[in-house]
């Protein structure tokens, strides 16, 4: 209050100076220009009195707020003190409407570190260092101067070379498509017999090498297959459309793509340049004009290739040291039929098979298919989706290999809908044909037939329909990973258990 009172006497003082000079200014006689002079001095007065008056009246209103906010303080402290209660939820209850469990994901993955550093530490401790590279070359060849999966990998130009010579001639109309569409039919199916009679009779191919070999002429197989089915349909719009064919889907109007390339017309696709960048490329799908990326980023393409490389000898070393001998002191087990012990053996593989499988699958889908579509400028990068968030199995299946589920979307499933199968047929001839590639790139490497694959994929279908209508949100998603965790290592287990009772133990009596 004392800054307010001398305020208030200062505006008293010089309001009488004012006055008064107002008052010896008007009894002075005094030409226009002095009282002008005068008045406008008067003014000025007056305006820095009016100027402190509003000073004082904010200075008043600053110290009622204070004091009033005083109050309210120590109201609210006082309510404070007879009432700390209010209706609210717990944070773990699923009405707080609570999400931020970050610390405790966190904490999840150091019990998991810590776990699986004792885990590793107990294997050191009991088997030693069994990482060992030179054994790999094992697993690819039994003879080093016999070489049956590197053979069948240049003979797969020749299945390359008829596809394209046959498309060739009917875009020609040498070939009928009668006869065209024969030559196809034949071409793969010798593209998967012809393999797997390789692999199956001669001794010098080894597991590994056979199985490499199949998924390759499996690859091709189904690429082969997308090209005909394209080829076919751009025939079909040329037949239809012929006089708007640069307004077709197989031709757009404009010449350029985004990354300058000029757009490709039906039958200008038909080259050997052309086949072998789809045989290349990291997509299972043919088109006309792929979508192509501006430039190669090298610094991309180095960190893709050291972890190419990083993570095959992760997987290589994690498998030696980590999966063989839980797996070999599981045949004892499962030859005695143990349920508890074949449980506990089967729990204790769960862990790095898992592991394995999702360093497998970002070797794989990220590192190897990204550093091959930078190599080539392919623009479709989208190899996978957020699989890890499913909550049901039919989500899973459509979303963590999503090369494949475009290809079985656009060459087998939208086919059967067209030609009135139901969903559920469809869906179910999906399955099937996954279970018997499943089967094939399994069974005829380890040259013996026990369906176990065939039998575990064909499951999928009531384990789908089963958790998507019992189960949703995060006990639907939970059950995707029980299967993923428990399904595979069981699979495993079985044809492991197979191969050793039909090789090793006839050798052994």
């Amino acid at each position: 209050m004392g800054d307010s009172d001398a305020v208030g006497s200062t505006l008293t003082r010089r309001r009488r100076a004012t006055l008064a000079a107002g008052r010896g200014a008007s009894l002075q006689p005094m030409n226009g220009r002095s009282a002008t002079v005068c008045q406008s001095s008067v003014t000025a007065d007056i305006s820095a009195d009016n100027g402190l008056e509003k000073k004082r009246d904010r200075s008043l209103e600053t110290v009622r707020s204070k004091s009033k906010t005083e109050k309210k303080k120590r109201r609210g402290d006082i309510s404070d003190r007879l009432s700390c209660h209010k209706t609210q939820e717990s944070l773990l209850s699923s009405a707080s409407g609570y999400n931020n469990y970050r610390g405790i994901l966190n904490w999840c993955v150091v019990m998991l570190v810590l776990n699986n550093a004792r885990l590793f530490l107990e294997n050191l401790l009991r088997y030693g260092v069994l990482v060992d590279p030179i054994q790999v070359i094992s697993l690819f060849l039994h003879d080093p101067y016999s070489w049956p999966a590197a053979c069948l990998l240049i003979v797969s130009n020749v299945f390359i070379l008829v596809a394209l010579y046959t498309e060739r001639q009917l875009s020609k109309g040498s070939f009928s498509e009668p006869v065209g569409f024969l030559v196809h039919c034949i071409n793969m199916a010798i593209m998967l017999t012809f393999p797997a009679a390789v692999v199956l009779l001669v001794p010098s191919m080894t597991p590994v090498g056979g199985a490499f070999v199949l998924g390759i002429y499996t690859i091709l197989f189904l690429k082969l297959y997308s090209y005909k089915d394209v080829n076919m349909w751009c025939r079909e719009l040329s037949t239809v459309k012929a006089k708007k064919l640069a307004r077709s889907l197989s031709c757009p109007s404009a010449q350029h793509l985004n990354g300058g390339d000029r757009k490709v017309c039906y039958p200008g696709n038909l080259t050997i340049r052309d086949m072998y960048y789809f045989v290349f490329a990291p997509t299972l799908c043919y088109e006309l004009n792929f979508p192509r990326s501006p430039k190669i980023r090298t610094s991309f393409l180095l960190r893709r290739l050291f972890e190419m490389l990083f993570f095959i000898q992760l997987l290589v070393g994690l498998t030696q040291q980590w999966m063989i001998p839980i797996i070999q002191s599981s045949m004892k087990p499962l030859e005695d039929m143990d349920l508890s012990r074949m449980t506990e053996r089967l729990l204790r593989l769960a862990v790095p098979n898992h592991l394995l499988w999702l360093i497998f699958f970002y070797w794989f889908f990220h590192s190897s298919m990204n550093f091959t579509a930078e190599l080539l400028r392919f623009g479709d990068r989208q190899f996978y989706k957020d699989w890890w968030n499913s909550e049901t199995v039919t989500y899973f299946w459509q979303n963590w290999n999503i090369p494949v589920h475009k290809w079985c979307l656009r060459h087998f499933y939208k086919p059967l809908l067209r030609r009135g199968f139901s969903k559920m047929v469809s869906q179910s001839a999906v399955f099937f044909l996954s279970a018997f590639f499943h089967e094939y790139l399994v069974s005829v490497p380890l040259r013996m037939f026990r369906l176990w694959a065939f039998t575990g994929m064909m499951a999928q279908l009531p384990l789908a329909w089963f958790v998507g209508r019992f189960l949703r949100g995060n006990y639907g998603n939970a059950a995707v990973w029980i299967s993923l965790i428990i399904g595979q290592p069981f699979a495993v287990l079985m044809y492991v258990h197979d191969y050793y009772v039909l090789h090793f133990r006839q050798e052994a009596d």
